[in-house]
C-alpha cells in the first residue's frame, strides 16, 4: 500500500513535525527509495574511473537512490568558494555533476550529495587556525590517516560558516534531494578557543578534562554539545530550504545507547535516517546490524530507515579497496533487512581493484527487488521491548559505558535471539503509553539513569498489566543522582 503524507504525519514521532519542515510536498521522496548506492570518490578518481560502468551497474542492480561525493574535504565539482579544495585531478570537469546527471537519466527516486567536513588542507589551517580541533595538551590535531591534513572542530565556526556555504552552493548549482553530512559531529573532545569560550559562557565552567561522570562539568558539557549539534542541524535545514523548499539535511548520526546526540530528538527532526554500521569487526555478533536497525526504528516509527554497509573490510587496520567475503556481506545485509532497514552499499573509490563483490551485491539487490512488495511499510508484531538508554550510558556508565550499559543490552539481545522471542528495541525517551501500547513485557538491562517522569511511565506500564524484567547493580537513579525506583 502507498505510504501517504497523512500516514507519515500520523505516525511521526511528533505530530508537529510538518510545521518544522516547511514546503514538504504531498509525496515526499524519502519513503520511495528501496535500494541505495553510494560511490565515495577518492581525490585521484576524476579522469580515471569509468562513469558508464557505474551507471550501468546501478541500473543492473535496480538501485533507485544514490549518494554521491560532492564537497567538504575535497570538492568534486567546480566550486567557487575560497579554500574549498578541488580535486587536483578534475581539471575543468565536473565529476559530481556528471554522475548526478547520469543517475537522473536512470530515473532514481532520490539523489543525495555527500559532504564531509571533518578535515581540511594546509591552506585552511593557515587562513583559519581557529577552525582546527585541539587536543587536551593544547596541540592542533593532525589527521590520523592523512597527516598532511588537519582535523576540524565541529562546534566552532567551521561548520556554521564554511560548510554552510558549501552546502548552499551545491543546493544552488544542482538539483539534489538532500545533503548528507559525514562526520559532522566531531572527532572526539576539542579544546580549541571557541569550545572553551562558548562552553564557559553557556555553563560558567571549564571544559572537562576527561569524560568522567565524577567531573561536575561533564554533564553540562554533554548537554551543551548536544544543543550545539542540533542547532547546527536546524541551521543547515533552514538555509537549504530557503533555496529549495523540498530539499533536506540528513546528518550521519545516531545509533544505540553509546551514540550521540539524543536519538529521540534525532527521530523528531529527521525525515529519514541512514544507519552507518558498515561491517562487523572484532568479535561483533552477526545480528549487530539488525540491532542497529531496531534502534533506529525505535525513534523513527514508520519513517524509512536505511542501513549503510561497506563492500570492504572495516577492521581498525584496513585497506579500503579490500573485499568482504560474500557470505559475510549477505548475512550482514539480510539481518538489517529482516529488521526493517533498506540496503545501501558504499564503495570507496571509483576504481575497482577486486571485482568479487560486484556479483554479491547484484544477487542481494536482485532478491530485494523481486521481493520489494513484502519489504515496504511492515508492522512489527513483537510484544517484548528491550530498552536502550543513552541517559544511562552518559550519566551512569561514563568511561565504562560499554561494560556497564552496552554489554547488558547485548547479553539480553543474544538471549532473546536464541530463545526465538520476537522483540523490539525501545528508546528510554519514549516510554509513554502511546509508544508502549503494543508491548506486554519491558526489559531494562542495567538501566540506571531515568528521570522521575520516566519512572512514572514505567509504573504506569506495569499498572496497565505490563511485565517488567530489570537487572541493575543497585536502583534506578535520575540524571541528578536521585534514587527514583527500587526493584
Amino acid at each position: 500500500m502507498p505510504f501517504t503524507r497523512r500516514d507519515f504525519l500520523a505516525t511521526a514521532a511528533v505530530g508537529g513535525l510538518a510545521s518544522q519542515l516547511p514546503g514538504q510536498t504531498s509525496e515526499p521522496w524519502f519513503d520511495k527509495p528501496m535500494r541505495w548506492a553510494q560511490l565515495t570518490l577518492a581525490e585521484n578518481d576524476p579522469g580515471r574511473y569509468d562513469l558508464g560502468f557505474w551507471l550501468d551497474y546501478f541500473k543492473r542492480i535496480h538501485a533507485d537512490a544514490v549518494c554521491l561525493s560532492a564537497g567538504g574535504v575535497v570538492a568534486y565539482y567546480p566550486t567557487e568558494i575560497p579554500l574549498h579544495h578541488k580535486s587536483a585531478w578534475m581539471g575543468n570537469t565536473d565529476p559530481f555533476g556528471e554522475l548526478l546527471a547520469g543517475c537522473r537519466k536512470l530515473g532514481v527516486s532520490a539523489a543525495v550529495a555527500r559532504v564531509d567536513p571533518h578535515a581540511v588542507h594546509q591552506d585552511v589551517y593557515d587562513a583559519h587556525p581557529d577552525w582546527i580541533a585541539v587536543d587536551a595538551s593544547g596541540q592542533k590535531r593532525r589527521h590520523w590517516g592523512s597527516p598532511e591534513m588537519w582535523v576540524t572542530c565541529a562546534l566552532g565556526p567551521y561548520n556554521p560558516v564554511f560548510l554552510t556555504a558549501v552546502m548552499k552552493e551545491i543546493a544552488t548549482k544542482y538539483k539534489v534531494d538532500a545533503l548528507f553530512a559525514n562526520r559532522w559531529d566531531g572527532s572526539g573532545m576539542c579544546y580549541c578557543e571557541h569550545c572553551q569560550t562558548l562552553f564557559r559562557a553557556a555553563s560558567g565552567r571549564e571544559l572537562p578534562r576527561k569524560m568522567s561522570i565524577e567531573d561536575p562539568s561533564f554533564r553540562d558539557y554533554h548537554v551543551w554539545k548536544e544543543k550545539r549539534l542540533f542547532d547546527q542541524w536546524r541551521l543547515w535545514d533552514k538555509e537549504l530550504r530557503a533555496i529549495n523548499p523540498n530539499i533536506t539535511m540528513i546528518p550521519n548520526t545516531g545509533g544505540g545507547a553509546l551514540s550521540t546526540p539524543d536519538m529521540k530528538e534525532t527521530g523528531e527532526l529527521a525525515q529519514t535516517l541512514f544507519a552507518d554500521n558498515q561491517a562487523r569487526h572484532g568479535v561483533m555478533a552477526p545480528w549487530a546490524n539488525g540491532k542497529n536497525a531496531k534502534e533506529y526504528r525505535a525513534v523513527m516509527g514508520r519513517k524509512a530507515v536505511v542501513g549503510i554497509y561497506s563492500v570492504g573490510l572495516e577492521e581498525p587496520y584496513r585497506w579500503k579497496d579490500s573485499v568482504q567475503n560474500a557470505d559475510e556481506l549477505k548475512l550482514w545485509v539480510a539481518d538489517a533487512t529482516a529488521n526493517g532497514a533498506r540496503p545501501w552499499f558504499t564503495k570507496f573509490s571509483g576504481i575497482i581493484y577486486d571485482r568479487r563483490w560486484l556479483k554479491t551485491i547484484e544477487d542481494i539487490y536482485g532478491w530485494h527487488y523481486r521481493n520489494e512488495r513484502y519489504l515496504r511499510n511492515e508492522e512489527s508484531l513483537a510484544r517484548v521491548g528491550l530498552v536502550y538508554s543513552q541517559q544511562t550510558a552518559q550519566f551512569y556508565g561514563g568511561e565504562q559505558a560499554r561494560a556497564k550499559v552496552e554489554d547488558p543490552i547485548q547479553g539480553f539481545y543474544q538471549a532473546l535471539v536464541e530463545a526465538r522471542v520476537p522483540f523490539e528495541m525501545v528508546h528510554d525517551g519514549l516510554l509513554d503509553a502511546a509508544h508502549l501500547a503494543r508491548l506486554k513485557t519491558l526489559i531494562l538491562p542495567n538501566v540506571a539513569a531515568l528521570s522521575a517522569k520516566q519512572c512514572d511511565q514505567i509504573r504506569a506500564f506495569v499498572a496497565r498489566g505490563g511485565g517488567l524484567i530489570a537487572t541493575n547493580e543497585t536502583s534506578l537513579y535520575d540524571e541528578w543522582g536521585v534514587r527514583r525506583m527500587d526493584f
